[in-house]
């Protein structure tokens, strides 16, 4: 049933024909360049456009882990993972050629292995309704990966998108998380009437972390195992910048609300197809950010593991942001995820708080987070002492980006 309904909502997503189209300005994915005056290199036609940018984020981290999961014989400590980090040193350069064709590459030198290439792609604009995207790029999934990078509302995206679920232990070789990120492949988008676009994909559904072919045959489906993906967005009001708070944006009134759908077809080594469903919120109004996603993921183990169970995870989470001045932005975040599968009772509530600052003139932006994970509504407490294992009970992140 999943599959002919993934199957059937693929063959109409170029009828219903909803999504985003990020505006040109910024849709580099790392730095947004909207109002700003920067080093641009431009023919007198227009035609050929080539901007480099850079993107330096430095933070100060602190990580508080609770006792279950320590052993103290081995001296581990309740603080780990603290101190300072680059999480992200980005040189790259976008831009357009021939009026039609875009292009973005983005190096991360602070990255390792094949995640140093972030980014490196080519689109072609047949039309306002009609392009192809090609390369290592964002998959449609979720607002929080496709906001650009340097302007989200808090440090850290939500942990509900970026911790590992967790199973039975004797399946613990499978541990997908519900966020998809950076992959390559190909997608067909496009905007209709300035309000209604769709992004269609395919892509290897291995992540950032490998820049190379390794994909076979499903031997359940008897398809090429892929990610296939497919993201739908209204947007009313017109298209919605890629930012969750942007001092440059205190006058304007922008509206988004999304729906996302994709498989990941035998997608873990032992092997699962994992099916993904998410629904999104956006909304800038003035000096106000409003945002809220829930998204659902689906781990079914292929024949040949023998495993006849399928497990079922969810997450979601609200924010909101403001601008008490035209520099100084208060943000606030209430996460949720069902991390443990809905087979057993238990939800990790995450609430956050933050501080952002413009500082005017040089693009220099300063951001604060402290973040709490609780756990609620478990049968036992061996589920709930497991269920935030690996994940710290409090966070604190300070973090400074320049960008140009």
């Amino acid at each position: 049933m999943k599959k002919i309904l993934l199957l059937a909502s693929m063959a109409i997503l170029p009828l219903i024909t909803f999504a985003q189209q990020e505006e040109e300005a910024t849709e580099n994915g790392v730095v947004s360049v909207a109002g700003k005056n920067g080093f641009t290199i431009e023919t007198k036609k227009g035609d050929f456009v080539f901007k480099p940018y850079l993107l330096v984020q430095t933070t100060g981290n602190f990580n508080y882990y609770d006792d279950e999961g320590l052993d103290k014989a081995y001296n581990q400590d309740n603080v780990a993972n603290s101190g300072f980090a680059i999480p992200y040193a980005v040189l790259g350069f976008t831009g357009k050629a021939f009026g039609k064709v875009g292009y973005n590459l983005t190096i991360n030198a602070a990255a390792s292995g094949a995640n140093i290439l972030q980014q490196a792609w080519f689109d072609v604009k047949m039309k306002e309704q009609l392009a192809l995207k090609v390369g290592k790029f964002k998959t449609p999934f979720t607002h929080a990966y496709l906001t650009t990078l340097g302007s989200t509302l808090l440090p850290q995206i939500p942990t509900s998108l970026t911790a590992t679920t967790i199973m039975p232990y004797s399946l613990n070789a499978v541990t997908p998380n519900i966020g998809t990120g950076f992959d390559l492949g190909v997608e067909l988008h496009g905007l209709l009437a300035k309000q209604f676009g769709y992004e269609i994909g395919l892509f290897n559904g291995t992540g950032s972390g490998t820049n190379a072919a390794t994909k076979t045959f499903s031997d359940d489906w008897h398809i090429p195992s892929l990610l296939y993906a497919g993201r739908f967005t209204w947007m009313p009001k017109g298209v919605m910048p890629s930012t969750q708070g942007d001092p440059n944006r205190l006058h304007e009134d922008k509206m988004l609300i999304g729906l996302s759908l994709s498989e990941n077809v035998e997608s873990e080594s032992e092997s699962t197809n994992d099916f993904r469903a998410g629904i999104e919120f956006a909304w800038l109004k003035n000096r106000w950010y409003f945002g809220a996603e829930g998204y659902y993921m689906n781990v079914d183990f292929t024949k040949r593991q023998k495993i006849k169970e399928s497990y079922n995870y969810w997450g979601a989470y609200a924010q909101a942001g403001y601008f008490a001045t035209n520099q100084l932005q208060v943000a606030a975040r209430y996460d949720f995820m069902d991390r443990n599968g809905t087979d057993k009772k238990g939800l990790l509530n995450m609430p956050a708080i933050g501080l952002n600052y413009f500082f005017p003139n040089c693009n220099l932006k300063l951001q604060g987070m402290y973040q709490y994970i609780g756990r609620t509504g478990h049968t036992t407490q061996l589920d709930r002492d497991n269920d935030d294992l690996g994940q710290p009970m409090h966070t604190v992140k300070v973090l400074l980006q320049y960008t140009f």
